[in-house]
């Protein structure tokens, strides 16, 4: 499985095939034992041993802590890369006050309806696409004023799924 690594410093590839790993291109041996019940870890990396602290932050998003320092990664798998290379860059909400449909999919869920205030980061429709689940959240505070979807329905990249206005 490949997946890329984003730190603070920049991007890594790394490529896990059983026991064998690779990082940016150069095959290392890595084995990684964690302490039960405890944040820490122990990676051993080619002849480089080290200790960390690691928190979980939840959809690949790591808390890395290591002699009193402190980085925030995100760990990105090939299947999620794709999903993000099919969806357009930028926030998902148009400058004409839409949602719309970041990849073609099945409305899974809709959250939101016609009327109702919704704050930054609600979550306001799950779509479908690629057997994952992707909810789309509200990326500032608004009003709906509609809902142009319903549960079951196929979308296309770019559809209009959601008009929002002002909450005034």
């Amino acid at each position: 499985m490949k997946y890329l690594v984003i730190t603070p410093a920049g991007e890594i590839e790394v490529a896990v095939d059983g026991d064998r790993v690779t990082v940016g291109g150069q095959e290392v041996g890595a084995h990684l034992t964690r302490l039960p019940g405890a944040p820490i870890a122990h990676l051993l990396l080619g002849h480089r041993s080290i200790t960390m602290a690691l928190e979980p932050g939840g959809r690949g998003a790591w808390t890395v802590g290591r002699l009193g320092r402190q980085w925030n990664v995100e760990v990105v798998d090939e299947r999620t890369r794709h999903i993000r290379s099919l969806a357009p860059a930028g926030p998902v909400h148009g400058s004409h006050g839409v949602v719309r449909a970041p990849m073609p999919g099945l409305v899974v869920r809709v959250s939101a309806a016609a009327g109702q205030a919704v704050a930054a980061g609600e979550g306001l429709i799950v779509l479908e696409a690629m057997k994952m689940e992707n909810e789309l959240r509200a990326p500032g505070a608004g009003l709906v004023i509609s809902v142009r979807v319903s549960e079951g329905q196929a979308v296309e990249k770019g559809e209009v799924l959601i008009e929002m206005g002002d909450l005034t």
